[in-house]
């Protein structure tokens, strides 16, 4: 194997697990060590400029970093299985606990005269416009209903999200200068091509939510509702009640929020019914565990078959019980069991069966090319549309996501439009900021507590089942208070502070062999990686993580650390007795839109996902 390169953005970074597996790669141990510290303000900003909503998603993120948590790998316990740090619970403690940061928020340049339309007011548009407003673009966000927030106010439901923290958080943006015109529906994009935009962003979600055309739908229409479009009625309080037997057909986590809904509306029998396996549901572990949690059953492998009426009356659903079976490819398919189909009565039916994206208002003559499926064609890199200053993102861009995909899209188009609007191609894409700062204060000392806790993932209290479920708008989880934070945020392994080696000052004395816990360091002979990963001295399974190698040492052998299972503790580097190893924090920035991202030496971006 070559001499790992460490000066590739791309390799500390991907060791950064839970920071390479967010989407807008959110520094998440930076501000975790910072709520430790007590430091909420200066947290909540490191989460606003990559994450944009912190209060926002430190409710409702789908949470990409937690399964990649280094914590998840390496904790043993006999109690219960490994759990990542609650990473997402501790961004919320840092948007409870903050202190006024408004006089933190970035002071707009002036005008720079060029005009920009943004079409939604979702997360993607307003992270476009949070990007783009503070260079002086002159930026208009458009949406049909009369509140920013997009389907983050109108989708989920105030127990999970209060209207205070979207008000807070899409009013930043706003002060920035933005013009929000809401109540302001867009009808057609020929329209609003011929005005004068440099550039439009279309981020207006996937707004139609799927139907099932069974027997009996249009004799039962006025029972039976799409679950985005119930949610959202539900959110302006045009609906306040419900019968009391609800079906909610659906397994993702549209489908979890309609039940929950249901059940605080006046449901006593909730019950979700889902084609699939309880495993392969779409919707979060965690949201099916709320929703049982309340006491809602989730019935799998039942395909809807009918609705039934009675002199006209919704009354119930038949369904067909079905298994699931593999091919030798490891491709599903449903095939019945045999058993007589299942009927359950309901007053109401929801249907959470998915979403898809709707565009009636942009004519199929304008310009813009659409797939097969609906969907614009885009640059995956760029979100450039066919017609090159129309650039999409978030759910409007490739199909229903999450908020945080959302995001990340805005920030690369972002780019994308200031490149553009300064004459310059968007195919090249600034390289990410990265540094390495050593935390050495003394021979054994560093600047960040290395101490490993075992302590087991605290788990976030609720309200009382009889407050919670009264209301509506009582928001169950309570969030961790300042101690539990603190405990909390201790569990996190430091992965962003670094186990650098320097192989000219090595005597292969093994002192770092023997002290390391986990056994990831080896001296030996080098070769192809398949075989070197066999014979270290715990060999190196897990191969969607890299090998850490040196160049050559004085005996001919390299040094190699299996970066899967390190725990960052830095025993190896205060046993080391002529500090060939040193403990250095790595730091990267996503270069954001501005002039550094209008840097002409830039290349295409390598290495760091999108």
């Amino acid at each position: 194997m070559q001499r790992t390169d460490i000066a590739n953005p791309a390799y500390f970074h991907k060791v950064v697990d839970c920071q390479y597996a967010c989407p807008a790669h959110t520094p998440v141990p930076e501000y975790i060590r910072l709520i430790a510290q007590r430091r909420y303000g200066d947290a909540y900003m490191i989460n606003w400029v990559s994450n944009v909503f912190p209060g926002i998603l430190g409710r409702t993120c789908d949470r990409p970093c937690e399964p990649a948590c280094r914590r998840g790998r390496v904790e043993e316990s006999n109690a219960q299985k490994p759990e990542p740090v609650a990473i997402c619970r501790l961004k919320r403690v840092a948007a409870d606990m903050k202190e006024d940061v408004r006089a933190r928020m970035p002071v707009p340049e002036p005008r720079n005269g060029k005009r920009i339309a943004c079409i939604g007011a979702g997360p993607a548009s307003l992270t476009v416009a949070r990007d783009l407003a503070p260079l002086g673009y002159e930026m208009t966000v458009f949406d049909e209903g009369t509140q920013a927030g997009g389907f983050m106010r109108t989708q989920i439901p105030h127990f999970r999200l209060p209207e205070s923290v979207i008000d807070e958080e899409t009013g930043y943006i706003l002060d920035l200068g933005v013009e929000f015109r809401g109540g302001e529906r867009i009808d057609s994009m020929k329209a609003l091509m011929a005005q004068d935009w440099d550039a439009i962003f279309v981020g207006c979600g996937a707004p139609r939510g799927r139907d099932l055309d069974l027997p009996g739908r249009q004799e039962a229409a006025a029972r039976i509702h799409i679950g985005i479009d119930w949610l959202a009625s539900v959110s302006f309080g045009h609906i306040t009640s419900i019968g009391e037997r609800v079906i909610v057909l659906g397994g993702g986590n549209t489908a979890m929020d309609c039940c929950r809904s249901a059940r605080r509306l006046g449901g006593t029998d909730v019950k979700v019914i889902v084609r699939s396996g309880f495993e392969e549901m779409k919707a979060s572990p965690w949201e099916k565990e709320d929703a049982q949690h309340e006491g809602i059953p989730i019935i799998n492998f039942h395909v809807p078959k009918a609705f039934v009426l009675e002199d006209g009356k919704l009354v119930g659903m038949r369904f067909e019980i079905v298994r699931a079976q593999y091919d030798a490819q490891g491709r599903r398919s449903l095939v019945p069991t045999g058993e007589p189909e299942a009927f359950f009565e309901c007053d109401e039916v929801l249907v959470a069966v998915g979403q898809e994206n709707a565009f009636p208002w942009i004519e199929r003559d304008c310009g813009l090319d659409f797939d097969k499926w609906g969907l614009p064609v885009l640059d995956k890199t760029t979100f450039q549309s066919s017609v090159p200053h129309v650039f999409f993102g978030g759910d409007a861009a490739f199909g229903p996501k999450n908020i945080i995909e959302a995001v990340a899209h805005g920030h690369e188009a972002a780019v994308s439009i200031d490149r553009l609007l300064h004459g310059e191609s968007i195919q090249l894409r600034p390289a990410p900021m990265t540094n390495l700062m050593s935390q050495k204060m003394g021979i054994h000392e560093w600047s960040y507590d290395n101490d490993i806790t075992n302590d087991l993932r605290y788990k976030v209290p609720w309200a009382k089942a009889e407050m919670a479920l009264a209301s509506i708008r009582v928001e169950v989880e309570l969030g961790f208070d300042a101690a539990t934070a603190f405990k909390e945020a201790e569990r996190c392994l430091n992965c962003d502070v670094e186990t650098v080696f320097t192989e000219v000052a090595c005597i292969e004395c093994d002192a770092c062999v023997d002290i390391c816990p986990m056994d990831c360091i080896s001296f030996t002979a080098n070769g192809e990686e398949a075989e070197l990963r066999q014979r270290l001295k715990a060999p190196a399974l897990n191969l969607a993580q890299d090998l850490y190698v040196s160049g050559g040492l004085k005996t001919g052998r390299v040094m190699v650390k299996d970066e899967d299972v390190c725990l960052h503790c830095g025993l190896c580097a205060e046993r080391c007795p002529t500090g060939a190893w040193d403990m250095q924090k790595f730091l990267i920035k996503m270069t954001p839109a501005g002039p550094q991202s209008r840097d002409a030496r830039v290349a295409p971006k390598q290495g760091v996902p999108a």
